[in-house]
């Protein structure tokens, strides 16, 4: 472990994954849902208190969970003795549990399902310590199912689970241990919990602190506690995987595919938490029905106004797809597509069969030499050999993936990305603090649709190093805009080796405007990653004859 790594520096972040959520106004919902006195609701909530109301009986109460723990639950029950499907709904990564849910469960109820809605293990009022979607998770999902199951008034026709978050990757792992579950809609969930926690052998370390920060007063297993804490201290990481590998819905996709179980995934491009290519690896090897939105914003972003009530394209999604896929409606959701991207910044959707669009094709521009005092080589057609770009490691730059944990994705929502300064970075490529890269004006708006992906050649004179690759828009006022990144680390070449690196950058749907340029930048710091690099070490870019670097971009 090198000095510098072990307390990598953090952005500034809030202590919620879920900052938007108004915890007062939703335990108000709560307690109308129970007394029936609305009152104090705004006039659409307390509509909303009224339908639920007349079409269920809700109830608070305990669901006896893995070995014995009581979990605090909110059940919605229709007394009618005909056919019915349930949804069960895991809660969130909060204190609030259940509550989180309590709009959008009584408007599925208010549709004719019953629904339990309950606090995960170690949250809120809820017994046991919080296993991080472990064994004992998955009991409990079952557990609680079986409790709807043995309350329901009549016959049950079909099951799913729904939950944001945390809650959503409970669901899919209860899916692909559960015969019984037909449909899961899971928004903002992981895929794969180790690229979460270590992205091309990079430690995800703001994401990490945002969960043990977010946390609160939630009691952690020790396991749980201790895997998160050694990805922090740079320690044990095969141990950490091997943790997390039985954490991961992509451990159990044979299982989805064998029983075709129908899954709806909702996603935020420039996700924080839960990076989206673990996500979409997910999706793309899932051969049942099967739904990708992806929106703009950061993690629980695009759903948060849905929690509380507010119109939203994504739950207005996942409750099609449950009516469509538990109770037979014929509402088109099959016919919409597999894919729906909402295009940053314009929020244009667009639907497609698959991500990339078919018919789009691979650009591919090759990294050239810089051009002092700009700083900036080139994107071009053909490849050059003999130049370097050397980057300075341990220094902070202008170019960093966010401000802030989650809340950076609430601005981009709002139609306010990051701003980049295309000057400072060029003066930091001059000065070897980066190294930059950037292409001629487009001549026409280049439609960025998928996986951009780099391979580049580099120096290190330690044994492990660390750069982190950006990709942005260049306007021609000098100012720049993030269309997607990507960390990686080497931590097993010799000292002073080449090392070709292939990284797949984030996925994104971009318009970059007509003369605008691409510029790809490369850092050895950022304060979202735990870096392997020593302090004032140098990384020698480069562009060997036999493997040119070069960077390819997805045009849709």
């Amino acid at each position: 472990m090198h000095p510098a790594a072990a307390h990598p520096a953090a952005p500034a972040e809030s202590h919620s994954l879920y900052p938007e959520l108004d915890a007062t106004a939703l335990t108000a919902f709560a307690t109308a849902l129970e007394s029936g006195d609305a009152a104090g609701l705004p006039p659409a909530r307390a509509a909303d208190v009224r339908a639920a109301r007349a079409s269920a009986v809700f109830s608070r109460g305990k669901v006896t969970g893995a070995c014995g723990d009581l979990l605090d639950a909110a059940l919605w029950r229709h007394t009618a003795p005909g056919p019915r499907a349930v949804v069960v709904m895991p809660s969130p990564w909060t204190a609030l549990g259940w509550t989180a849910y309590a709009v959008q469960a009584a408007a599925l109820a208010a549709r004719g399902y019953d629904v339990l809605a309950y606090t995960v293990r170690g949250f809120g009022r809820s017994d046991g310590q919080a296993d991080f979607a472990g064994p004992l998770d998955v009991a409990d999902g079952r557990r609680a199912l079986e409790h709807l199951l043995e309350r329901a008034a009549g016959p049950v026709t079909r099951i799913g689970f729904l939950g944001v978050s945390y809650g959503a990757g409970i669901g899919l792992l209860v899916a692909a241990h559960d015969p019984r579950v037909d449909a899961v809609a899971a928004l903002s969930a992981w895929g794969d919990l180790g690229e979460v926690l270590y992205e091309n052998s990079t430690r995800r370390a703001a994401a990490v602190q945002a969960l043990l920060a977010s946390a609160g007063r939630a009691r952690l297993s020790p396991e749980t506690e201790r895997a998160l804490e050694d990805v922090l201290a740079d320690r044990d990481p095969e141990g950490t995987l091997r943790w997390a590998q039985q954490r991961s819905p992509s451990a159990h996709v044979k299982e989805f595919n064998r029983r075709r179980v129908a899954v709806f995934l909702a996603h935020a491009w420039h996700e924080t938490v839960f990076p989206a290519n673990q996500t979409l690896g997910l999706f793309g090897e899932l051969t049942g029905p099967k739904r990708l939105d992806l929106s703009v914003g950061d993690h629980c972003g695009p759903e948060s106004a849905g929690l509380l009530g507010l119109p939203s394209p994504v739950w207005t999604d996942a409750h099609r797809w449950l009516d469509h896929h538990l109770c037979g409606a014929a509402n088109g959701v099959e016919e919409e597509g597999e894919v729906r991207s909402e295009v940053m910044w314009s929020r244009a959707l667009e639907p497609s069969a698959a991500l990339p669009a078919p018919g789009g094709n691979v650009r591919r521009l090759y990294l050239t030499g810089g051009a002092p005092p700009a700083g900036f080589g080139g994107l071009a057609g053909e490849p050059e050999h003999g130049w370097a770009a050397g980057v300075l490691c341990g220094v902070d730059t202008p170019a960093a993936a966010a401000d802030a944990v989650v809340r950076s994705g609430y601005a981009e929502m709002a139609g306010l990305p990051k701003p980049y300064p295309g000057g400072e970075i060029g003066a930091a490529a001059a000065a070897a603090v980066t190294a930059a890269w950037a292409g001629d004006p487009a001549e026409e708006t280049l439609r960025v649709r998928g996986v951009p992906r780099l391979r580049v050649t580099y120096r290190a004179a330690n044994s492990g190093s660390t750069f982190v690759a950006y990709l942005l828009d260049l306007a021609p006022d000098g100012s720049a805009r993030l269309i997607t990144h990507a960390p990686f680390s080497d931590l097993h070449s010799p000292p002073d080796s080449l090392i070709g690196a292939d990284i797949d950058l984030q996925a994104a749907a971009y318009d970059v405007p007509r003369g605008h340029r691409l510029l790809l930048v490369a850092a050895a710091r950022d304060p979202f990653y735990g870096d392997a690099n020593l302090p004032r070490a140098t990384l020698a870019f480069t562009s060997p004859e036999p493997t040119p670097s070069y960077l390819e971009v997805p045009v849709g």
